[in-house]
């Protein structure tokens, strides 16, 4: 099974320590595309910080990030699983997962990012602040870049397996599953269910559904679950406890997608 995440907007602190190594990173097919990625970002933020700001879409209070791109060929690099912090994270709980559980993690998730195209939660990498919506110069929009670089490469990785993808759209256009892989894809989307004025009605839930989907993983992780097929994932998920419903089936022009139903939000 191969898990696909957005990354989280922050992202730990900055430690000291060894700077990344790009040929160190896992889907090694991506290592030219973030070389330039990377040496556009330094090069943007060497220069104009104010020109650099408005590009990365910054506000004043996040004008410091500037000079930490600046700096990411040098900056302590550590896994991708400990950058990542917001709710997805947070929920999903990596530090929490005992060893067998987070191999499964090291395994099947991968972090799409603007600056690396993706990444899996065992490579090490620096804090950065660079989105999948920048247009960067002189590379341009990088969601369009990154969908070039990262198709052969993810439709490779995917294989045969399942791929349950969690991203929120920006990152889910840097990647489409096409053909086959799309009829063996699932999309998630968490809906609460609560009654009011004695009917009960459902809305798509915006914040609570990163914690949701980080809760899902973890749960999956936690119990050594790896479906191979969606059919099999709503079994699965079943199985720990969620409420889920198929509310389109796949085909190979486009992923299944499944509801999860909660009734409390936290």
């Amino acid at each position: 099974m191969l898990v696909l995440l957005p990354p989280s907007e922050g992202k730990a602190a900055p430690e000291a320590g060894v700077p990344v190594e790009l040929a160190g990173l896992s889907l090694p097919g991506l290592a030219g595309a973030r070389r330039r990625v990377l040496g556009a970002l330094v090069e943007l933020c060497a220069g104009d910080g104010d020109r650099a700001a408005e590009v990365l879409g910054l506000s004043k209070g996040l004008r410091g990030e500037v000079g930490k791109n600046a700096g990411l060929l040098t900056a302590g690099a550590r896994p991708a699983g400990e950058v990542y912090t917001g709710v997805l994270f947070d929920n999903l709980g990596l530090a929490k997962l005992d060893e067998a559980a987070y191999a499964r993690a090291e395994r099947s998730l991968l972090v799409f990012s603007g600056l690396w195209g993706a990444v899996r939660v065992g490579d090490r990498i620096p804090p950065y602040r660079c989105s999948m919506g920048v247009k960067l110069p002189p590379l341009g929009a990088l969601g369009p870049y990154w969908r070039g670089e990262l198709d052969a490469v993810l439709s490779e990785e995917a294989a045969d397996g399942l791929v349950l993808d969690l991203r929120s759209s920006a990152y889910a256009a840097a990647w489409k599953p096409a053909g086959a892989v799309a009829g063996r894809t699932v999309t998630v989307r968490v809906l609460q269910e609560r009654e009011v004025d004695g009917v009960l009605k459902r809305s798509v839930v915006s914040h609570f559904n990163k914690a949701t989907k980080g809760r899902l993983v973890r749960d999956l992780l936690a119990a050594g679950l790896e479906p191979t097929a969606p059919g099999e994932l709503v079994d699965a998920l079943e199985q720990l406890g969620h409420r889920v419903e198929v509310s389109a089936r796949g085909t190979e022009r486009k992923p299944w997608q499944l509801d999860v139903v909660v009734t409390d939000v936290h």
